[in-house]
């Protein structure tokens, strides 16, 4: 078999392949024997007609056709190795020439990974804000937690901005009740928001044994954004009364024993989250300050198929959400241009980031056995809510391992690059990420080891989620 490779841009290649027509005999026989097995001959078993009478019974021409659609893939294959390209999608395949007992010539063209020039990545430099738990970031918190162990009393007045009511609810569109939008007994706290446009506007001055009708638009259903009548009656109105913030109350929610303990081990919790949230924008700024470094040519369709996976998944979730994309847009504060700019940016750079670190690993040399593929589904089965051993068995029966593998390798290679890189907050001091454990704790060096694990995992997490 001969085979060239034309450069038709940096991201698509065309092969021509020639294949001496003694290569395909193997591939021939094959046909005949599968057609003997499916045709009925007078005077011949199945399975053992000729080849002179499937010729005439049949005809060469689709014996023919069928060693060639037999014989196209793997040669295609072996073009692909014998010139080091690595495809990005399924090829346009054509076949120029071929006459019985002539060699066998087609061309294939297909979107190919690009050829990269990796920059100096060691030491790359990126500044991320600075850590600081506030006074409210803590005050928060504690309030969260003395909502946990707030009691509710029903009192005799109207309701008010955080006082919580017991309701029933009915939508109707033209006099008709609508389906799936009926409530009974429901509690909610007034002011909250999240339900419907208009319900805490009509709850405020409701008391007990009253009820009021107000317009509003559905969120979900058939009915989207149509404008609904919906009855809300009250049958409850209830104050929350939250515990004094003392000793007694640290005893009661917590292991210490006092206010100021309690208090500043959620400020110790906070700043390990923040350490973490820090830790993964450190990251992102490392990848994006080496995207800054290096020109990465993206294939066109690579960038559409995925743009367009992209917002088919943003729909879903709004759907499920009940949320129309209108109503993201406006509490995103965008345009539809704004947002289908900042969708293709994102998803630009998340293919070229993919490339970059593919180079990576591959200079690296870097590896993935068992046991790190094991964790790593578990992980993602974990994510995606579902059993890891139904997930396992999902990834191997569609052939998806190989993609996981990749994900593991991406992973690594930023992790190699972070652990390299050298990172500051805003006001100069600098980042700690090497030594940075799973719970945002900083590990002594001595935990080195246990370090890189930490951060080779958080690292493909990163890597997965912005290829999500």
């Amino acid at each position: 078999m001969k085979s060239a490779v034309e450069t038709l841009s940096p991201t698509r290649a065309k092969l021509t392949v020639e294949v001496p027509f003694e290569e395909l005999k193997p591939s021939l026989d094959a046909a005949y024997k599968q057609i003997a097995q499916q045709i009925n001959v007078p005077g011949f078993r199945r399975g053992k007609v000729p080849p002179m009478v499937i010729d005439r019974q049949v005809g060469r021409g689709a014996v023919l056709d069928q060693a060639i659609n037999e014989v196209l893939p793997k040669k295609y294959v072996e073009a692909l190795q014998e010139n080091s390209l690595e495809p990005l999608a399924q090829p346009d395949i054509e076949v120029t020439k071929f006459e019985d007992n002539e060699a066998l010539e087609f061309t294939a063209e297909v979107d190919v990974k690009p050829e990269i020039t990796l920059p100096d990545y060691a030491g790359v430099e990126a500044e991320v804000e600075d850590l600081e738990v506030t006074d409210s970031d803590v005050d928060e918190q504690v309030a969260t937690l003395r909502e946990r162990f707030a009691t509710l009393s029903d009192v005799e007045r109207p309701a008010a901005d955080g006082d919580f009511v017991v309701l029933d609810l009915k939508a109707t569109k033209d006099g008709e009740v609508l389906e799936g939008a009926e409530v009974a007994g429901m509690s909610y706290q007034v002011g909250r928001g999240g339900m419907i446009d208009g319900l805490d506007e009509a709850l405020a001055g409701m008391s007990a044994g009253e009820e009021k009708t107000f317009t509003s638009e559905l969120v979900g259903g058939d009915l989207v954004g149509e404008p609904v009548e919906v009855l809300v009656a009250v049958s409850q109105v209830q104050e929350q009364e939250l515990p004094e913030l003392d000793d007694e109350f640290a005893q009661l929610a917590s292991e210490f024993d006092t206010i100021e303990e309690l208090t500043a081990d959620v400020r110790e919790r906070l700043g390990r989250g923040k350490r973490l949230e820090q830790a993964a924008a450190a990251r992102d700024a490392v990848l994006e300050a080496l995207l800054d470094k290096v020109d990465v040519p993206l294939p066109e369709s690579l960038v559409t198929d995925e743009l367009n996976a992209r917002r088919q998944n943003i729909e879903q979730q709004l759907a499920m959400a009940g949320i129309t994309m209108d109503k993201y847009l406006e509490d995103e504060g965008q345009t539809i241009e704004e947002f289908e700019a900042d969708l293709e940016r994102r998803v630009r750079d998340a293919v070229a980031a993919q490339f970059i670190l593919d180079e990576v690993a591959k200079k690296e040399e870097l590896g993935v056995d068992q046991g790190e593929l094991s964790q790593h589904l578990v992980r993602r089965a974990q994510q995606s809510g579902q059993d890891p051993q139904e997930f396992a068995n999902h990834m191997f029966e569609h052939n998806h391992i190989p993609d996981l593998v990749q994900e593991i390798l991406r992973g690594k290679a930023l992790a190699t690059i972070v652990e390299t890189a050298v990172v500051k907050d805003a006001s100069g001091n600098p980042v700690e990420l090497k030594n940075l454990r799973p719970d945002g704790t900083i590990g002594e060096p001595a935990d080195e080891t246990a370090a890189d694990d930490a951060s080779t995992d958080d690292a493909e997490e990163e890597s997965s989620a912005k290829e999500d």
